[in-house]
């Protein structure tokens, strides 16, 4: 991927850092790498193959964190890497570990964290029809206001507005005038 102009160069120890914060909500920014994260950041790059797989990377992942820690360094992370640069080596058929390591931190450089295999959301058939609000009626027709847009928890839980009338009742409020009329009648 060649880099724009203007724009910063990415080097292995930003990339690092933008792995360990995907998916940190906090405002602290991380500076160490989880299991989880790594496992992230070689699916990302592409890095897995015959040779190289997850269980490869889990059991590097715990020889080079620190005992009773759970996360690693960008210093161990390098040691990661060049624990499993064989593996990746034989899978790309390359030369020497080293090459293997130094094609790694490239294609590292190259991607960002991803959003692959969220779900989008569904259309038509059986969504439409329970979407559409003109379509509901008795009380569930209370739970939308008149655009269409649902009155969240106004519209399911059952407020008693304490003036005698039922939840839903649409003459609310007219007993009033039709006693005047009533009389006047009379």
């Amino acid at each position: 991927m060649a880099e724009k102009p203007g724009e910063p160069k990415k080097t292995l120890s930003k990339q690092f850092i933008k792995f360990c914060n995907f998916g940190n909500h906090s405002k602290v920014e991380k500076t160490k790498l989880t299991d989880k994260n790594l496992t992230k950041l070689f699916k990302d790059c592409h890095l897995y193959g015959k040779a190289l797989t997850s269980a490869d990377t889990d059991i590097a992942f715990s020889k080079v964190k620190e005992k009773g820690k759970k996360e690693i360094s960008l210093g161990q992370f390098k040691d990661l890497l060049r624990a499993v640069s064989s593996k990746y080596q034989k899978d790309k058929l390359l030369e020497t570990e080293e090459t293997a390591y130094e094609l790694m931190v490239k294609t590292i450089t190259e991607h960002e964290p991803g959003l692959h295999g969220t779900t989008n959301a569904m259309k038509g058939g059986v969504v439409n029809r329970m979407t559409d609000t003109s379509k509901y009626t008795g009380t569930h027709k209370e739970r939308f206001d008149e655009s269409g847009k649902g009155k969240g928890i106004a519209g399911r839980e059952e407020v008693d507005a304490k003036d005698g009338y039922v939840q839903g009742y649409k003459e609310r409020g007219t007993y009033d005038d039709k006693m005047k009329a009533t009389e006047e009648q009379n």
